[in-house]
């Protein structure tokens, strides 16, 4: 059973999903200024490059977007000059503008409107000729738009799916209609970001608790579960003076996942490295002696491998270019029984991913569609303190722990005086700016105390209750 817990704080919204009490997925979304994934808006060519297919469009934002020229999406006629309505693929990474395609799409919970064709087409996980056949035959679509029936329009009624294209048909107009009287490029339609996107994409018959810490949030999840006649969950608000995820034992799950070697309980590991190309995992069989034979270690190895890999590329959202180097292997059977393991562990995942045959060195490859940041672009950052060639937790994430820390000991004890051990990488940065950091953390009104100390794997937060413990801090303290 699925489990799903929301947590909103000031810059994120963090979203954890279990499934048989084990952490399946985590997504996290922080304030951003720029397009969006799933955003819709009217944009305008500004330059055509036929060397490499490609439009760039100007959509209001800083940076023009680029759009790939394919005759599958009817847009190789286009020119300078052309005003166009494009959804926006990948957001902008670096001195790279975000991805669009003019192949846009409107998704409701049971299916997606969208531009490209006039047809009726069915999820590849549906496969029920009788449910295509009455779907075909009763569903009211109009002629200009086509649909693509997701996989959990198979457990309603074919009213609810009219109900929902005549819906999402009205979003489709406002957006045409719009896009054809607004004079520069504008935001033409939002999904309202990840909260939605969850509900609509991750809720199903099988999850039984939704978890929630801000009450708006809540409100907009119960009258969502209640529309839905195809679920069953249970929609809680968390009230606890702990912050939800740390409650749950969440957060240091999340933290965890920093760690590039994961261990297996054969006594494997699996290795998780990133270059600039795509991201490569290498399989050992570590402490595996418990068979005397050398195949038969590699096959329990790599078949437990393959699905702690699919797990940690889900909970870490990797994507692109993933190469994965198994223990070597000749039988084909046991390929076959190492691939269908990683395909059982990407059977629900809502991100496109393909799955290649081993190739002639051994080698799998997985081609996943990106969907927003993986996790380490959320909780790293280059290490200053060694010109970036390592990584360390991104600062404002390190705050934004020990303000939940903080906020946890200020509700409990009523404490001001709080002492902080953080490690030495951060003192530069810190010392640099100390009020922005203290409000940061939510100490504004307290006293700061901070001991910077080597190699600290993380930080630790305290409160002084005692006056000697005050005294005999006072050398670090930094604010109040």
């Amino acid at each position: 059973m699925k489990e799903i817990y929301i947590e909103r704080q000031e810059k994120f919204l963090r979203i954890a999903i279990k499934e048989n009490n084990k952490l399946k997925e985590c997504f996290i979304e922080e304030e951003y200024s720029g397009p969006i994934p799933g955003e819709i808006y009217k944009g305008v060519i500004k330059n055509i490059v036929p060397a490499i297919k490609c439009a760039f469009v100007d959509i209001g934002h800083n940076k023009d977007c680029y759009m790939y020229l394919d005759e599958r999406f009817n847009n190789t006629k286009i020119k300078k000059g052309d005003e166009i309505i494009v959804e926006v693929l990948k957001e902008a990474i670096d001195k790279k503008g975000a991805k669009v395609t003019s192949a846009f799409g409107i998704p409701g919970t049971y299916c997606v409107i969208v531009n490209i064709n006039k047809d009726i087409n069915f999820s590849k996980k549906i496969n029920n000729k009788a449910f295509e056949a009455m779907v075909r035959s009763s569903l009211d679509k109009p002629s200009d738009i086509g649909v693509m029936i997701r996989t959990n329009a198979f457990d309603v009624n074919i009213e609810v799916l009219n109900d929902e294209v005549s819906d999402l048909y009205e979003i489709y107009k406002d957006i045409i209609n719009r896009a054809k009287y607004s004079l520069n490029p504008i935001l033409l339609f939002s999904d309202a970001g990840a909260l939605n996107r969850t509900l609509r994409d991750i809720l199903d018959k099988n999850t039984f608790k939704i978890v929630l810490n801000n009450e708006s949030d809540f409100a907009y999840a119960k009258k969502y579960t209640q529309n839905r006649s195809d679920i069953d969950v249970k929609v809680e608000l968390h009230n606890e003076s702990r912050m939800l995820l740390d409650y749950y034992g969440i957060e240091k799950e999340i933290l965890s996942l920093r760690n590039h070697r994961i261990s297996l309980k054969c006594g494997g590991n699996i290795v998780i490295d990133k270059t600039e190309a795509m991201y490569v995992i290498d399989v050992n069989s570590g402490k595996n002696v418990k068979s005397h034979s050398l195949q038969k270690t590699a096959q329990s190895t790599n078949i437990e491998a393959a699905t702690e890999i699919a797990r940690q590329i889900r909970l870490r959202n990797l994507s692109g270019i993933i190469i994965i180097d198994f223990i070597d292997i000749e039988d084909l059977d046991v390929r076959r029984k190492i691939l269908d393991a990683l395909r059982e562990g990407f059977a629900d995942d809502k991100n496109k991913t393909v799955i290649y045959p081993f190739t002639q060195l051994n080698l799998v490859q997985i081609a996943r569609r990106r969907r927003g940041k993986s996790i380490y672009e959320f909780i790293e950052e280059p290490c200053k303190h060694c010109d970036g060639k390592s990584t360390r937790v991104r600062l404002s994430y390190i705050e934004f722990l020990i303000k939940n820390e903080i906020f946890k000991i200020q509700k409990e004890q009523g404490i001001k005086d709080i002492y902080l051990e953080l490690d030495l990488i951060y003192k530069k940065d810190v010392m640099e700016d100390v009020l922005e950091f203290v409000k940061q953390i939510g100490a504004l009104e307290s006293s700061v105390y901070v001991d910077f100390t080597t190699h600290l794997e993380k930080f630790k937060v305290e409160s002084l209750i005692f006056a000697n413990q005050i005294r005999d801090l006072l050398a670090f303290k930094i604010y109040g």
